[in-house]
C-alpha cells in the first residue's frame, strides 16, 4: 500500500515525519499487546482455567466423551466385580459387552439426571409434605366469628 501525501515545505515534511513515527510505535505497542496475549492463551494456566471446568472437562465435543469413555471402562468392572462375581466366563463376557455399550450411551447429563432423580426419591417426599401442612386454605371467614 503507498500512501501519497501533500508536502508542501519543510516544516510539513518534519510534522509527517513525527506522526508516522508516533503511528509506528502505537502500532508496534498494539501488535506486542496483542501477540502477548495470544501466547497467553496457551499457557498452562490458561488452557487448565479454559479445559479444567466440569463442563468441559466431561464433554469436549460431540465425539469425544471422558465421562462415557470412563463410565465404559469402568461399568463393565464394576458390574462383573460385584454383581456377576461368581458367574462364567461367557456371562461375563456377555455383561461386559452390554455394560460397555451402555456406558458409551451415558454422558454428564444423563448421569447428573439420574442422579437428582434418585435424591428426589429419598429427600423429595418430606419437602411436600411440609408444604401441605403449612399452607392453610383462608376463606376469609374471621376466628371468632360464630360460624368458626
Amino acid at each position: 500500500m503507498i500512501r501519497r501525501y501533500n508536502i508542501n515545505n519543510i516544516d510539513e515534511l518534519h510534522a509527517m515525519v513525527n506522526s508516522l513515527k508516533y503511528e509506528h510505535q502505537v502500532k508496534g505497542e498494539l501488535l506486542l499487546k496483542d501477540s502477548k496475549a495470544y501466547i497467553n492463551q496457551f499457557t498452562l494456566g490458561s488452557l487448565i482455567k479454559k479445559y479444567a471446568t466440569p463442563s468441559a472437562f466431561l464433554k469436549i465435543d460431540d465425539k469425544f466423551n471422558i465421562s462415557s469413555s470412563l463410565m465404559s471402562m469402568f461399568l463393565p468392572f464394576l458390574m462383573n466385580s460385584t454383581i456377576f462375581k461368581g458367574s462364567g466366563f461367557l456371562t461375563k463376557t456377555l455383561v461386559g459387552l452390554a455394560s460397555n455399550k451402555f456406558g458409551k450411551a451415558l454422558d454428564a447429563e444423563h448421569l447428573s439426571a439420574i442422579f437428582n432423580s434418585v435424591k428426589s426419591w429419598f429427600g423429595g417426599s418430606k419437602k411436600t409434605k411440609r408444604s401441605e401442612i403449612s399452607q392453610q386454605v383462608d376463606y376469609g371467614i374471621p376466628p371468632d366469628s360464630e360460624t368458626y
